[in-house]
């Protein structure tokens, strides 16, 4: 039960006084990179997808 307790105040200490947490700029920045970078991925996806949609109604007619 001890060692419990000791790893549950050393992960507090690491938290509370050893981390750098961002700033709201900084993780404003980091979202919307997030975001952007997910929406340029969606965007690329569904290109392919059309591609290779078309393609296949060419190969495989209606």
């Amino acid at each position: 039960m001890n060692k419990i307790v000791n790893y549950c105040k050393a992960c507090y200490q690491e938290l509370a006084h050893r981390t750098t947490w961002p700033t709201r700029a900084e993780l404003t920045h980091s979202a919307m990179v997030v975001l952007s970078a997910t929406l340029v991925i969606a965007l690329v996806v569904f290109c392919m997808d059309s591609v290779f949609k078309f393609v296949m109604s060419m190969i495989y007619p209606n």
